[in-house]
C-alpha cells in the first residue's frame, strides 16, 4: 500500500499557450524549462514535427520555440511540447485573410510572448474537450468523451453530448471506472459529474472532471447513456504522467559544511544526498503502484481506528504486511508537526438549515495574519451582504447569510502555505403538505384531478397508487402538473380500475384520499304520466333525464313514431317531449319512451275522451260524468307536490247548470288563486297550482239547474319525497369498515320507501362520497375500505318513487380502527416452585389505534375462571408471575389491548406444571478466552463466564490449585454468569484460573489461563567486536528478565561523540549481532541496545563501553574471508497445528510454519487420507507459513488433519484436531 507523498512539479517554467493566426502569416510558440539541459519535443497532433522551411525549431539554454511560416488551414490542429515526463497541449486556429481584424496581431511573433498559463491544468482540459471527428458518432451520443493525458496533480474533463429531440424522456448518463465501478457514489474533492441543458439546441451535456490527478486514477473508463429502451455506451481510456523527477548530482549532494578554508575545509555533509535518494525512492514506489481503483486512503482508516480493529481492516483491503505498515503509522504519527498558524483549526464539517446562518471560525496564532477564504478552490471575494469577514482578536469569521443549496461546498483558511479545510451541508427544511387530498367520486369516462398544496414552490413530490408509485412512464393514463406550490395529478377518462387510494408524498409529510368510479346509471327525474284529452285538444308526453347527451326512441304500440305535421319530437338538454296537434280518436293508445343505449323504458297511456250529446228535453236535470278511462274506483286522483293538478269535469244539464266546489263544507270561489276553479259551457275546470301537502283531501263538486241537481266526490292525494331519517349511528367499528344503523324517516311522502342512500366524507373535508347508487332497503349498512385512523362522518337519504329525500344529519365524527392481531410467539421464558416468566413479541399488526399494552391472564387446568395476573396494563413483552401453587398445571394467555379493545388471546399449546425443573450446570467459554488472557502490568483484568444450571449453582475459583486472594482478586456471582475482577493487574496475577460449578452432585469446570506482560530488561555485555572501513561489528546478550513474554526484537542506536545525538542504526532487530554501516570517517561512534517485547522499548539500553572510531581515508583495508555456509536442513515445524473448534458454515483455516532446504514437498492428511486433490479444500504457502483452508465446513468435516514434509535430508509432520460445531 503506498504512503501518501507530495504532488511532483511540472518540468516547464513557461508554456505555450493557444494562439490565433491569419492564412499566409507567421506565428512563434514559446517555453521555458527547469533546466538547461532538458530535451525538447514538439509534435504536431501525435507526429514529431522536424525541422524544416516551415517548422523552425529553436534552442538556447533552457528557452525554446516553435515557428510555424506560410500558415494554411491544414495547420489548424492541436500541437503540443514534452519534456521528459510532462506533456502540455496548445491550439493553433487560422482565419481566413478577409476576417483579419485588430485581434490578428495576437497571432504575430511579437505577440507570441504573452502571459504564461495559470497552469497545466487549463491545457489538459483544453485538450480532453476536442471532438474526435474522426469516429463515427452512433447511437444516443452527439460527442462522445475522448482519451486523454494529464500530469499528476493537474486536472482534466471528460465531455459526453447528448441529443434529446428525439428523445421522450430525459437521459439518464453514468461513468464508470474499468467494469463495474460506478463514479457516482466517488463524487467529491477530486472527481465533480456535471450536467448542462440547451433549451434551443436541445442537448444535454454531461462533464466528468477529475481534480489533482493521482497516479492510480490511470485506466479505463466507460460513459453510459440510456433513455427509456435506448441504450449507447462509450470507452475511453486515462493517462497519468508522472512529474519530472530531479536527477541528483552526486558531486554537489557532496557538500562541506563550511567553506572558509577553501575547497578542503569543513566536513563532508551527505544529509542532501540522503533527501533526493530518499525522494527518488518514493517517487519510484508510487510508480510501482498504480492501481485501477479510486485511492482508498489506508493509512488514514489505520490512523483513526482502534488497535482492535486493524486485522479486520486489514483483511477488507488486502493488506499483507500489517506489522510493517503499523510500524511507519506510528513514525508518522510522531513526525506530525503542530501547525504553525493555527491554534485551532475549522471542524472537519458544518450543517445549516437553508434559509439560516453560517459562522465559521477559526483562531490564529498571529492576531496580525491575513487570511484568505476559498469556496471550491475560488477565493471568496466580499459582495454584498451574502459574506461577511470579521476579525476579533485572534479569531477570523466567515459569516454565510440566508444560506442555500450553492452554499453547499468546500470551503478552506488559508495563511500563507498553511490551509485548513472543512465542509459545509446545506439542509433543506421538510417539505409540508398544506392542502390535503380531497376523496374522489367520479363516473367512468369522466375526467379526475387530485390537487394538493405543498411549503415551498418546486419541491419534488411522489404520488402513488395503493402503494405503488406513479411515474411519468404512464404518461397517456396519468398527467401530473405543477402550478407554483400547487401538485396535480390528472387522469384523463377514468375507469373501474382507477378505484382505490391516492397518495402524495413529501420529505415531511403524506396525504391520502380515495378514488371511486362508478358506471353511468340513468336516472329519471321525471316520468311521463297518462293523459285523457278531448278532441281537437294538444296531448303532450314530457320526460326528464339525468344525462343532457342521451337520445331516445318513442313508440305507439310498440311502433316508432315518426315526426309530421300533427306530431312534434323535440330534446332539448335533459328534458324530451312528444307533443300530438289536434287530438283524434285513433291517437288513442300505450306510448312509449326509450333512451338509446340503456334497458328500460317509460310508458303512458292516452285516453281519448269522446263527448256524447243526446237530445234532451229542454227541462234536462245537470249530470256530472266522471266515467272516463284511468280513474280508481274511488275517484281518487295523485298528484306529486309541486306539480300542477288540472282537473277538467265534463257536465250537463239545461239549462246551464251552476258548479259549486267544495273541500270540508268550504266553498272554493277563487278564480285567481293557486286553488282556483273555472266553468264554462259544458265542463268545469279544477287546477291545483304546485300541489302541497295541505292540498289533500276530499273535494265536492255540486251541479244544479231548476230541473234538479248532482254531486260527485273526487279525493285528491299529493305524494312527495320522504322526509330525511334522522342521524345514523354507528354500531360497530374495524380497521377499514363501519356498520351504520338508523330510523326509518317520520313521513314517507305518502309512497313506500324503496330503499336508501349513504354518503360519507372525511371530517376535515366537504366534498360528500356517494357508497350505493342502488337503494339498500335494510336499516343497517356496512360501509368499507376507509382509512384507519381517519376520521369519518355518514349521513342518509330516504328514497321513494317520487324521489330522495334532503340528507339527514351527519353523524358523530367516527375513526375507523381495530383490535391488534394476538401476540405470538409466547413461551415459557422460567419457571420455579411458585413462580413462572413468561415472554412474547408484539403482534404482526398494530394498526393506526397503537397499544396501550398486554394483559396476562392464567386459569386451572380444567376450568375457565381467568384470572388476572396483575391489575392494569403492561407495555413490556415478558412478564414474571408469582405466588402460583406448587404442582399445579396452569394455563396462560396474553391479548394486546389498544383503543379499539383486546385482541384474540395468545396461549399456551399446553398447561404448564408450576415446579422447578433441575438444570445441569454447563460453563460456556467465550471464544476470546479460550486462548491465553495477555494483559499489561497495571490494566484491569475484567473476565466474565457465563453457565447455566437451576437450581443456582454453586461457583468455586482456583489458581494453580490454591484459592484466590480476596485483597487481590474481587469475584462476584450471579444466577447466569461469573465475573473475575483484577483492579490493577501484577506479574504475580499469570498463572492458571480454574472455576467450577457444582450443583449437588454435578459439576462442570473450565480452566484460564492469563498471562500479565511487562517492558523487558536491558540487554547484556552489549561489546565492539571488529571495526572495518565505514563499518562496526557489535555482539550482545539477550535480557535476564523479557517482561513474561518474547522478545520480538532490538533497537540499536548511534552517536557520534561530539554532538551525542542518538540516531537509530536498526529498528526490531532480531538478531543479538548486527554490523551499524555507513557510518562517516574521521568520526568516533559509542552504540546502545534496547530490548522490544509486546509492551514497548526496555525502560534502560545496554551501552557499549568502549568506542568506535573510522579511520580516514589511506588506510588498506583487507576484507577477512568466510566459510560458505551448508543451509541444507531436514524439515522442521517451527509453529505446530492448533485444535481448533468452528461452527459450521464459515471457512475454517488450519496454519503451521516449517522450516528446511531444500524446500521440502508438503502433503494434507484429513484421518490419514490425502486431499491435496479434494475440491473443498485450497494449500496455501507463503515465506514459510503452511495454510489450509476449508471452505464452509460442515459437521462431516471434523477429524484429525495432518501435514507431512519430506525433502532429501528427511520428513517431519504435525496434526491437530478440528471440531465443527452446528449453529444454534
Amino acid at each position: 500500500m503506498p504512503e501518501p507523498t507530495k504532488k511532483a512539479a511540472s518540468a516547464f517554467t513557461k508554456k505555450p499557450k493557444s494562439s490565433e493566426a491569419v492564412a499566409g502569416g507567421t506565428v512563434v510558440f514559446e517555453a521555458e524549462t527547469e533546466k538547461t539541459d532538458t530535451k525538447v519535443k514538439w509534435q504536431r497532433g501525435s507526429a514529431d514535427i522536424v525541422a524544416s522551411e516551415k517548422y523552425l525549431i529553436t534552442a538556447d539554454g533552457n528557452k525554446h520555440s516553435l515557428t510555424i511560416t506560410s500558415i494554411s488551414k491544414e495547420d489548424d490542429v492541436v500541437y503540443s511540447v514534452i519534456a521528459g515526463s510532462s506533456k502540455v497541449k496548445f491550439e493553433l486556429k487560422v482565419k481566413e485573410q478577409q476576417e483579419k481584424t485588430e485581434n490578428a496581431a495576437a497571432s504575430s511573433p511579437a505577440s507570441a510572448e504573452g502571459q504564461p498559463q495559470a497552469s497545466h491544468q487549463q491545457d489538459a482540459s483544453a485538450e480532453s474537450q476536442q471532438p474526435d471527428t474522426r469516429q463515427d458518432l452512433t447511437g444516443l451520443f452527439l460527442e462522445k468523451p475522448q482519451s486523454g493525458e494529464v500530469t499528476m496533480g493537474a486536472n482534466i474533463t471528460f465531455i459526453a453530448k447528448v441529443g434529446s429531440a428525439n428523445l421522450i424522456k430525459k437521459p439518464a448518463v453514468k461513468w464508470f471506472k474499468g467494469k463495474w465501478m460506478d463514479l457516482a457514489s466517488k463524487a467529491g474533492k477530486h472527481l465533480q459529474l456535471k450536467e448542462l441543458y440547451d433549451r434551443n439546441t436541445k442537448v444535454y451535456t454531461f462533464e466528468m472532471q477529475i481534480i489533482g490527478a493521482k497516479a492510480n486514477y490511470s485506466g479505463a473508463y466507460r460513459c453510459e447513456v440510456s433513455s427509456k429502451d435506448k441504450f449507447d455506451s462509450c470507452n475511453f481510456d486515462l493517462i497519468v504522467h508522472e512529474a519530472h523527477v530531479e536527477e541528483i548530482d552526486i558531486r554537489s549532494a557532496f557538500r562541506r559544511t563550511s567553506c572558509d578554508g577553501g575547497e578542503e575545509a569543513g566536513e563532508l555533509d551527505f544529509s542532501a544526498l540522503l533527501r533526493k535518494r530518499d525522494s527518488f525512492l518514493k517517487a519510484s514506489n508510487r510508480a510501482t503502484h498504480v492501481s485501477n481503483e479510486p485511492e482508498v486512503d489506508v493509512w488514514e482508516i489505520l490512523k483513526n481506528a482502534p488497535p482492535s480493529e486493524y486485522e479486520k481492516i486489514a483483511f477488507q483491503y488486502g493488506i499483507t504486511d500489517l506489522r510493517g505498515m503499523l510500524k511507519r503509522l506510528k513514525r508518522m504519527k510522531k513526525d506530525e508537526k503542530k501547525s504553525q498558524a493555527f491554534l485551532k483549526k475549522l471542524d472537519p464539517a458544518y450543517q445549516v438549515d437553508k434559509g439560516h446562518r453560517m459562522k465559521i471560525m477559526v483562531e490564529v496564532a498571529d492576531p496580525d495574519a491575513e487570511v484568505k477564504w476559498l469556496k471550491n478552490g475560488q477565493e471568496i471575494q466580499m459582495s454584498g451582504s451574502k459574506y461577511l469577514f470579521e476579525n476579533v482578536g485572534n479569531k477570523r469569521i466567515l459569516t454565510i447569510n440566508n444560506c442555500s443549496l450553492a452554499d453547499d461546498a468546500a470551503y478552506q483558511c488559508v495563511i500563507g502555505e498553511e490551509k485548513c479545510f472543512t465542509e459545509l451541508f446545506v439542509k433543506e427544511p421538510p417539505v409540508l403538505i398544506l392542502q390535503s387530498l380531497e376523496d374522489q367520486m367520479a363516473m367512468k369516462g369522466e375526467r379526475v384531478e387530485f390537487v394538493c398544496e405543498v411549503s415551498e414552490e418546486g419541491a419534488l413530490v411522489k404520488w402513488e397508487k395503493d402503494g405503488v408509485e406513479l411515474t411519468r412512464e404512464e404518461t397517456f393514463k396519468y398527467r401530473f402538473k405543477k402550478d407554483g406550490r400547487k401538485h396535480y395529478l390528472i387522469i384523463n377518462e377514468a375507469t373501474k380500475e382507477d378505484c382505490g387510494h391516492y397518495m402524495v408524498k413529501t420529505n415531511g409529510g403524506e396525504s391520502v384520499a380515495e378514488l371511486m368510479v362508478q358506471e353511468k346509471d340513468l336516472e329519471v327525474y321525471q316520468s311521463i304520466a297518462d293523459l285523457t284529452v278531448k278532441a281537437r285538444d294538444q296531448a303532450v308526453f314530457k320526460c326528464e333525464v339525468s344525462d343532457e347527451n342521451v337520445k331516445g326512441i318513442w313508440y305507439k304500440n310498440g311502433v316508432e313514431v315518426k315526426a309530421n305535421d300533427r306530431v312534434h319530437i323535440t330534446h332539448i338538454g335533459r328534458n324530451h317531449k312528444l307533443t300530438i296537434d289536434d287530438v283524434k280518436p285513433e291517437d288513442e293508445g300505450d306510448y312509449t319512451f326509450v333512451p338509446e343505449g340503456y334497458a328500460f323504458n317509460l310508458s303512458a297511456k292516452l285516453n281519448f275522451l269522446e263527448v256524447k250529446i243526446d237530445y234532451v228535453p229542454r227541462q234536462n236535470p245537470p249530470k256530472i260524468h266522471l266515467d272516463c278511462v284511468g280513474h280508481t274506483p274511488e275517484t281518487t286522483i295523485i298528484v306529486v307536490a309541486g306539480n300542477k293538478l288540472r282537473l277538467d269535469v265534463p257536465i250537463t244539464g239545461d239549462p246551464a247548470p251552476t258548479v259549486v266546489w267544495t273541500k270540508a263544507d268550504k266553498v272554493i270561489s277563487d278564480t285567481d288563486g293557486r286553488v282556483h276553479v273555472e266553468t264554462l259551457k259544458d265542463h268545469c275546470i279544477f287546477t291545483i297550482e304546485g300541489a302541497e301537502r295541505g292540498d289533500e283531501g276530499v273535494y265536492t263538486v255540486l251541479v244544479k239547474n231548476p230541473a234538479g241537481e248532482d254531486t260527485a266526490d273526487i279525493t285528491v292525494k299529493v305524494v312527495d319525497v320522504p322526509d330525511p331519517p334522522q342521524a345514523p349511528k354507528i354500531v360497530s367499528l374495524g380497521d377499514d369498515w363501519c356498520n351504520v344503523q338508523w330510523e326509518p324517516p317520520a313521513f314517507n311522502g305518502g309512497q313506500p320507501v324503496l330503499g336508501y342512500v349513504l354518503e360519507r366524507k372525511k371530517k376535515k373535508s366537504y366534498r360528500w362520497m356517494r357508497l350505493n347508487f342502488d337503494p339498500h332497503k335494510g336499516l343497517t349498512y356496512e360501509a368499507k375500505r376507509m382509512i384507519e385512523g381517519m376520521a369519518y362522518e355518514m349521513r342518509v337519504y330516504a328514497v321513494n318513487a317520487i324521489g330522495m329525500s334532503r340528507p339527514s344529519a351527519p353523524s358523530q365524527p367516527f375513526v375507523p380502527i381495530a383490535p391488534t392481531s394476538e401476540p405470538h410467539c409466547l413461551t415459557v421464558d422460567d419457571i420455579t416452585d411458585t413462580s413462572i416468566s413468561l415472554k412474547w413479541r408484539t403482534p404482526e399488526r398494530v394498526g393506526a389505534a397503537g397499544l396501550d399494552g398486554y394483559t396476562v391472564e392464567y386459569c386451572k387446568e380444567g376450568t375457565d375462571e381467568w384470572v388476572p395476573a396483575f391489575e392494569g396494563l403492561t407495555e413490556r413483552t415478558s412478564v414474571n408471575i408469582k405466588n402460583l401453587p406448587t404442582g399445579e398445571k396452569m394455563q396462560f394467555r396474553v391479548r394486546a389491548i389498544n383503543v379499539a379493545g383486546a385482541s384474540a388471546p395468545a396461549t399456551l399449546a399446553q398447561p404448564v406444571t408450576i415446579r422447578e425443573i433441575m438444570q445441569r450446570p454447563k460453563i460456556w467459554i467465550p471464544r476470546n478466552l479460550r486462548q491465553t488472557v495477555v494483559k499489561k502490568v497495571g490494566e484491569t483484568i475484567n473476565i466474565v463466564l457465563p453457565f447455566q444450571g437451576k437450581p443456582r449453582p454453586k461457583v468455586t475459583w482456583t489458581k494453580d490449585g490454591e484459592a484466590l486472594d480476596p485483597k487481590q482478586v474481587g469475584i462476584r456471582n450471579s444466577d447466569f454468569d461469573t465475573i473475575l475482577f483484577i483492579r490493577r493487574s501484577e506479574r504475580k496475577d499469570s498463572g492458571k484460573y480454574d472455576v467450577a460449578v457444582q450443583i449437588e452432585n454435578m459439576e462442570d469446570k473450565a480452566s484460564l489461563q492469563i498471562q500479565v506482560v511487562d517492558k523487558p530488561g536491558p540487554p547484556q555485555n552489549l561489546k565492539i567486536t571488529e571495526v572495518w572501513g565505514f563499518n562496526v561489528a557489535l555482539e550482545w546478550k539477550p535480557p535476564k528478565d523479557n517482561g513474561n513474554c518474547e522478545i520480538t526484537g532490538y533497537t540499536i542506536q548511534k552517536a557520534d561523540k561530539k554532538t551525542m545525538e542518538w540516531f537509530n542504526v536498526y529498528d526490531h532487530y532480531r538478531r543479538t549481532n548486527c554490523v551499524a554501516s555507513d557510518l562517516i570517517m574521521g568520526n568516533e561512534y559509542i552504540f546502545r541496545v534496547f530490548s522490544v517485547n509486546m509492551c514497548g522499548l526496555s525502560e534502560e539500553p545496554c551501552t557499549s563501553k568502549d568506542s568506535a572510531y573510522i579511520q580516514k581515508t589511506g588506510i588498506v583495508y583487507k576484507p577477512p574471508t568466510y566459510k560458505e555456509h551448508d543451509f541444507s536442513e531436514a524439515p522442521k515445524f517451527t509453529h505446530p497445528l492448533v485444535n481448533r473448534s468452528v461452527i459450521a458454515g464459515y471457512n475454517a483455516t488450519l496454519s503451521c510454519a516449517l522450516r528446511g532446504w531444500p524446500k521440502p514437498k508438503v502433503v494434507w492428511y484429513k484421518n490419514k487420507m490425502d486431499i491435496s486433490n479434494e475440491p473443498k479444500f485450497r494449500m496455501f504457502s507463503k515465506q514459510g507459513v503452511l495454510t489450509l483452508e476449508i471452505r464452509k465446513p460442515c459437521p462431516f468435516d471434523g477429524g484429525t488433519y495432518t501435514c507431512k514434509a519430506i525433502n532429501d535430508l528427511g520428513e517431519a509432520e504435525v496434526e491437530c484436531k478440528l471440531e465443527v460445531r452446528v449453529r444454534l
